[in-house]
């Protein structure tokens, strides 16, 4: 992975982090918390769907990916909360 393609995965992880913390309505970790927790779900998204035999090769692809991850990750954190 070159320095460029890790600078992208960084920026979509935050803004699928972003993104997540809207879709919970407020129920996340704050915007700095929800970008750390999409950069995480990011790689989680990733994992996954290559389990699925899915992949993501567009940025609006990699964003729906990350998305799903940040929002399970969410989930996961939220149910270790409890």
């Amino acid at each position: 992975m070159s320095f460029q393609n890790f600078v992208i995965f960084l920026i979509v992880g935050a803004l699928a982090g972003w993104i997540s913390g809207l879709i919970t309505k407020g129920k996340g970790f704050g915007l700095p918390g929800n970008m750390i927790v999409g950069i995480i779900g990011a790689f989680l998204g990733g994992f996954c769907f290559n389990l699925l035999g899915l992949g993501a090769h567009n940025f609006l692809g990699q964003l729906i990916c990350a998305v799903v991850g940040s929002l399970l990750f969410l989930w996961l954190l939220r149910f270790i909360r409890k």
